[in-house]
């Protein structure tokens, strides 16, 4: 018997996740990941923090059948420098350039300034997902550009983008789980002894003098947000030099999405907002994803957005906190090590190779690394 033809399929570059329905794209998804949904990437583009003159140029791929409804999409950008990945390949560009190569534009598979593992190939079968991957391809080869990326894949996905032929690059991250846990204390009592004497210690060091509230959904009021906006422009200053969200965004996202997201606010004895931390509801979990404060108190940092999300994880029943990229201080903390993953396509076939043997080794130090951490965990043996 014959096999049937596939089915019919068109293949485009989109100018914008807003100008897509937001319904057909977020049916390719299961919705328990914020940071790819349609209102997520829609407010980065209308509030400025993509498009001209960020560097980051949307660009989703998008795959129809023939009846031209959407089937797949990828959120992409065309990207003009290598800022807010946080997955670092800016020895990668210098090389190229000095090959005499033109590293920028790139293509680049993300949720931009979001090192949150998840969907990155929006598709109901492996099928269409594998075009999304050709797709990507072919805009590299036929744009001339160097290379395409696909930053913190969800690591069901790393699959085909290895059959592809993409290059893999593993990192670490600092997850916490929870072991279904009815309380911060039951968590504390996993911990060595220790351990539990330096974050109690930590947690009542850190809130005195302060009251913690915690706010979400309609309780989220502008002053709140005037107030984490301070809070981030002060992060980011230090951090980036240039914070990557404009307000808007902070107005958007309490428009939009203000029921999956918590602030968690310090305030000082005559009522004032001090630091603040914000963090976004999953379908399993709770995403740490930004931090600030006015004043420095020690182990405040570690209060917002480490402690209180444990107990926060633990009050909704979540399996896990992300708290972000990097940061080994979390091991002491109860945030474990675990792998992240990204995928790269490099044109040229000698730059392939070259990247391919620096990722070969920076995977032996990673592994070396990761098997370090595994054992300096700070729970008690088991007997």
């Amino acid at each position: 018997m014959a096999e049937a033809d596939p089915p019919a399929r068109s293949i485009s570059l989109g100018t914008g996740v807003e100008a897509i329905d937001a319904a057909a794209w977020d049916a390719l998804h299961d919705g328990g990941n914020p940071f790819v949904s349609h209102r997520f990437l829609s407010l980065l583009e209308r509030s400025g923090s993509v498009g001209p003159g960020t560097g980051w140029q949307a660009a989703p791929l998008l795959v129809e059948d023939e009846g031209g409804a959407l089937v797949a999409a990828a959120p992409a950008y065309l990207k003009s420098h290598s800022q807010g990945e946080y997955v670092f390949d800016h020895a990668w560009a210098d090389a190229w350039a000095r090959a005499g190569g033109d590293y920028y534009p790139k293509l680049q598979i993300a949720a931009p300034f979001t090192p949150v593992p998840g969907p990155r190939l929006l598709a109901k079968n492996d099928e269409d997902a594998i075009l999304l991957l050709r797709a990507a391809e072919a805009v590299v080869r036929q744009n001339g550009l160097s290379s395409a990326h696909a930053t913190f894949v969800a690591p069901e996905q790393m699959p085909l983008f290895e059959e592809a032929g993409w290059l893999v690059r593993r990192d670490i991250q600092f997850h916490f789980a929870n072991a279904g846990y009815a309380s911060f204390d039951d968590f504390l009592a996993t911990l060595t002894s220790m351990k539990r004497k330096q974050l109690r210690k930590e947690r009542a060091r850190a809130v005195d003098g302060l009251r913690i509230e915690e706010f979400s959904g309609a309780a989220i009021r502008p002053g709140h947000w005037d107030a984490m906006w301070l809070f981030y422009q002060d992060t980011g200053a230090r951090k980036w030099g240039q914070p990557y969200l404009t307000r808007e965004a902070f107005d958007l996202m309490g428009q939009t999405m203000a029921e999956d997201i918590i602030l968690v606010l310090a305030f000082d004895g005559d009522g004032r907002a001090v630091a603040g931390a914000m963090h976004l509801l999953g379908a399993d979990t709770l995403y740490g994803r930004y931090w600030g404060c006015l004043i420095d108190i020690p182990y405040l940092h570690f209060e917002l957005c480490y402690y209180r999300a444990i107990d926060i994880a633990i009050a909704r029943g979540l399996k896990r906190v992300e708290a972000g990229a990097q940061g080994g201080h979390k091991l002491a903390r109860g945030y474990g090590p675990v792998a992240t993953w990204s995928a790269h396509f490099i044109a040229d076939p000698g730059f392939r190779r070259a990247v391919a043997d620096y990722l070969e080794t920076e995977r032996r130090a990673e592994e070396s690394e990761m098997e370090w951490l595994e054992g300096h965990m700070p729970f008690r043996q088991k007997v």
